[in-house]
């Protein structure tokens, strides 16, 4: 097989230089995705900069990709070349724990990170489990794919695990990346949607976005207001919030679940749960019958991320966007290594 040319970083923090490696042959199982655009996530900026201890050097970010399947290894049936698929944050799982056995192969104990010790989609070519190469529907263009492998998923598969109904008022908290496609979700899902704001210029795209309301996260009186009325609140930020005041406003039997990555620990008093029979929980990205499930859904609904695009050579000036918080809401680079 030909060198994959790639975009990584040699040390944490280091700008992402021009990389190639040797892949070796197609392992039995795999694909090989000729990658058309690669989203960039937050994560990608985590991961270069070794904030969750765990990256390799040289580290090849990328868990967003879009694009046609290049090449298939021994043993493939599901897929074929040409066909057009994504892949996310996971790249393989063992295809035999309890978890894969019962369909969250997401949640596989073996679980292979598309860029945790191996190099990830800011490339021309990028490898995986044929399970994670999903299928596109044809109404998906690839700069709107990426960013739903990460971002839509993340806040989609909540819905689904945590059985969302229409009938419900859901809450979420932040309007970026994650959020303003939660919006858009939950909207056609059919929920009372109130959308959860730290910037007054936002409430009005929160409402075009699907929101039915907007409240700003610092006014404690509007949240106060809201008091027990939450069923299922979403927090997609990634900082620390008044955590008893948004625990008050789920209704009772009601869930305030996590997916952003918040840094310190969430306090719950005990009594707070126990009186309403409250619940609070976090869930990473789905799995792939539930990727599929998104991406029909989101195809059906005409639901695509707000995207900023950036040919893949400027990753650095794209990483320097998204680091001071300008990205409105998901970047793209769009493949020009080959």
């Amino acid at each position: 097989m030909p060198p994959i040319h790639a975009l990584a970083a040699k040390a944490p923090g280091a700008k992402l230089e021009r990389f190639q490696y040797e892949p070796g042959p197609l392992g039995p199982g795999q694909v090989e995705i000729k990658v058309a655009s690669c989203g960039v996530c937050h994560s990608d900026l985590s991961m270069r900069n070794n904030d969750w201890g765990m990256t390799q050097y040289p580290f090849v970010p990328g868990h967003e990709v879009a694009g046609t399947i290049a090449a298939v290894g021994p043993g493939v049936t599901s897929a074929k070349v040409g066909d057009r698929v994504g892949l996310g944050w996971y790249s393989g799982c063992c295809h035999s724990c309890r978890q894969c056995l019962g369909g969250d192969h997401n949640l596989c104990v073996a679980g292979e990170g598309t860029i945790v010790g191996r190099h990830g989609g800011f490339a021309d070519r990028v490898r995986c489990q044929a399970l994670w190469a999903t299928p596109l529907p044809d109404a998906i263009d690839f700069a709107s794919a990426g960013p739903l492998f990460c971002g839509g998923i993340t806040v989609f598969n909540p819905l689904v695990q945590f059985d969302v109904r229409p009938t419900h008022r859901v809450g979420v908290v932040g309007i970026g990346g994650l959020g303003h496609l939660a919006l858009q979700f939950l909207n056609k899902w059919g929920c009372e949607v109130i959308a959860f704001t730290s910037s007054d210029a936002k409430r009005e795209e929160a409402r075009r976005l699907g929101a039915h309301h907007a409240v700003a996260t610092r006014d404690d009186a509007a949240i106060e207001r809201l008091k027990k009325s939450i069923d299922f609140l979403l927090v997609t930020v990634n900082v620390s919030l008044n955590w008893p005041a948004y625990i008050d406003a789920v209704a009772p039997k009601g869930r305030l679940h996590v997916v952003g990555a918040v840094p310190e620990p969430i306090p719950v008093g005990a009594f707070a749960l126990l009186g309403a029979q409250r619940e609070v929980s976090g869930s990473p990205v789905g799995g792939p019958r539930v990727l599929g499930d998104m991406l029909d859904f989101a195809a059906r609904h005409s639901i695509r991320p707000m995207i900023e695009s950036f040919p893949m050579s400027r990753v650095n000036e794209a990483f320097e966007h998204l680091h001071a918080g300008k990205a409105r809401y998901r970047i793209v680079l769009n493949n020009d290594l080959a």
